[in-house]
This record gives C-alpha cells, sequence and structure tokens, in this order.
C-alpha cells in the first residue's frame, strides 16, 4: 500500500500525469476542489478513504498504463487485466 507519509503526494501526481490531467481537470474526475488535489500533490492533506478508493478505481481503468503505478505504489498487480 501507499506510504501515507512520503508515498501519497507522489501517487496522486504520477497517476494525474499519466492520465494528461490537469490538477482542476483530475480534481474533477475524482469530485474534489482544485485546492484537495494539489494539497495531496504537495503533502499538506491526505485523500480520504472513499477517495482512494476512487483513486485505485482510476489507476485499474487506465488497464497496462496503470499497471506499473499499481505494482509500484499498491504492491500489487493488476488482478483485473488491461481495460
Amino acid at each position: 500500500m501507499v506510504n501515507p507519509q512520503s508515498g501519497i503526494p507522489r501517487f496522486v501526481r504520477d497517476l494525474r500525469e499519466r492520465t494528461g490531467l490537469t490538477q482542476e481537470k483530475f480534481a474533477a474526475r475524482l469530485g474534489v476542489t482544485f485546492p484537495t488535489i494539489n494539497h495531496w500533490e504537495n503533502g499538506r492533506a491526505r485523500p480520504s478513504p472513499l477517495a482512494l478508493k476512487q483513486i485505485e478505481d482510476l489507476l485499474r481503468n487506465l488497464g497496462e498504463r496503470g499497471h506499473d503505478l499499481l505494482k509500484k505504489f499498491l504492491g500489487e498487480e493488476d488482478k483485473h487485466g488491461p481495460a
């Protein structure tokens, strides 16, 4: 699982960049505000359990493009295969 102290900012930023979304668009996709994404990426706040689940779902939906992030940050292989 993602290290709550140091891993979440990098994880959120890597996933957002992988999707090609700005912080604003990534926030809209997850149903949160721009400042929320900014705080997550800067380590000033952590995603709630619900937000982490949404982030994980988004990552899994990337299929092969998200495989390395699944392995690196969640410590598991994508059991659902490519989307």
